[in-house]
């Protein structure tokens, strides 16, 4: 199924069905979304478990990690992690960062950082379920811990160079689980998540569905495995996903730069001899165009990431890696004239394109890629087409282009040639290897190989 049919028929389906979040009164939008946390605390059975989820492990680096998990009730929460399998050396890292612990009935995030690179850690979560009565009238009134202990190994120039991507999963859960069981047989050491998680969520609760309680097999999916997330144009949509850090966390401020401080979702990660670069396309339309009312900043957002681009490519552990692999949701290439290149304003509609939306993003592609080509990138991995295919390095465009295939399963009465893809990349016999897997199929449906670039000394104006 062809990228904008699939979306019209989830729009068309969601109406349907009633699965569709978008109020129909004013205000009633605001009211679900932003629902009191005594509200919360009173529909919730008090004997219910306290800790909802297994942990999410998010935004993956070398000395630090995201822990998240859902809570039931008011909670305040916390990491216990250590070196040691059974945690006898284990130190208790809370919710919130500094100055406060955060409190939520929803989603616990814990940021542990002083990580050392290429280090196994195991953990533990845990909460304190809280009565909140004001500002004097707070108290711990109970206390839960999941029995079970994890663990994780951060990045770093020697961990094991083997990853996986996955794309556009669009809330289809028979295709999530497909993908996750997959990547449980590959037991990579990370997984990105190359966009389009999400359709459009105008609730919290949907968000959680979606990266914290997914309703798939594994509901540990990223309990042990970590993941990074470059969003993708539906993961900007709907009221709930204008602030989707409150289920898929940032990073804390000290660990950015504060020019970058709002470059929440950038990583620059080193996993043995291979660095990822993770950049945000963010939406496919243009500011200008009127649908969003103007309340996008996409423009602007880009070329933040671009001087951050900068930075990251420099950094010794990036600039010395023998591979160099960019990742972002929309293509940064296209060969097809037709296709709209992101860039039309003010509507994004000119007549000799098949679609008014951006098929690829030329802006995106102006900016970072003389960048990318200077330090010597072999390979850009993208989405959003839902279909996968492969665009081979040419004299003019010196790095592979892969993008990744579809959310849609085909069934006997509604077939498709479009399938889910796992890419599984890791560096064997002096090689940075791709298989990329059709879950439809459950066959290998291509192969690439990249060698090692040559390290050069750049520096950026």
């Amino acid at each position: 199924m062809k990228r904008r049919d699939f979306i019209k028929r989830t729009a068309l389906l969601a109406a349907a069905t009633g699965v569709g979040e978008v109020m129909q009164a004013s205000g009633k939008a605001e009211q679900s979304i932003m629902t009191a946390q005594d509200e919360t605390a009173a529909k919730a059975s008090p004997n219910a478990p306290l800790i909802a989820s297994a942990p999410v492990l998010q935004n993956y680096a070398s000395t630090s990690i995201g822990v998240a998990f859902a809570v039931s009730a008011l909670a305040n929460g916390y990491v216990i992690y250590g070196e040691r399998p059974d945690l006898s050396d284990g130190k208790k890292v809370k919710c919130g960062g500094f100055r406060v612990t955060d409190i939520s009935d929803k989603v616990i995030h814990v940021r542990l950082t002083d990580l050392k690179p290429s280090t196994t850690y195991y953990y533990r979560i845990g909460a304190d379920r809280i009565e909140y009565k004001g500002g004097y009238g707070m108290k711990v009134t109970g206390n839960e811990e999941d029995r079970n202990i994890y663990h994780f190994t951060t990045a770093g120039k020697q961990t094991t160079p083997h990853f996986c991507v996955i794309n556009d999963t669009h809330v289809h859960w028979d295709t999530m689980d497909k993908l996750t069981e997959k990547i449980a047989a590959l037991a990579p050491t990370c997984v990105i998540w190359n966009g389009d998680a999400s359709n459009t969520q105008e609730t919290i609760e949907s968000q959680i569905d979606i990266f914290i309680t997914p309703k798939i097999t594994r509901k540990d999916y990223a309990a042990q495995t970590p993941y990074l997330f470059c969003p993708g144009n539906h993961d900007n949509r709907g009221f709930a996903n204008r602030h989707l850090e409150r289920v898929w966390m940032y990073r804390q401020p000290e660990e950015r730069l504060s020019r970058d401080w709002d470059l929440g979702r950038n990583f620059a990660v080193r996993i043995g001899d291979v660095a990822l670069v993770g950049l945000d396309t963010a939406e496919d339309k243009m500011d200008t165009n009127p649908k969003f009312a103007g309340l996008f900043n996409s423009e602007a957002y880009r070329k933040a990431q671009t001087d951050w681009l900068k930075n990251a490519l420099m950094q010794e552990e990036i600039a010395k890696a023998p591979y160099l692999v960019a990742i972002c949701h929309i293509p940064l290439f296209d060969p097809n004239p037709k296709h709209n290149p992101g860039d039309v304003a003010p509507d994004d509609y000119d007549p000799k394109y098949t679609t008014d939306y951006a098929e690829w993003q030329r802006t995106c592609a102006r900016m970072w890629c003389p960048l990318l080509e200077k330090v010597g990138c072999q390979l850009v991995i993208t989405a959003h087409q839902h279909r996968y295919h492969y665009d081979a390095p040419t004299a003019e465009r010196p790095w592979g282009h892969m993008v990744g295939g579809g959310p849609t399963l085909s069934t006997p009465d509604k077939p498709t040639k479009d399938y889910p893809t796992v890419m599984d990349a890791k560096v064997e016999n002096g090689e940075l290897k791709i298989t990329v897997y059709n879950i439809q199929a459950g066959t290998v449906q291509d192969t690439q190989t990249f060698k090692p670039r040559k390290i050069k000394k750049v520096k950026f104006a």
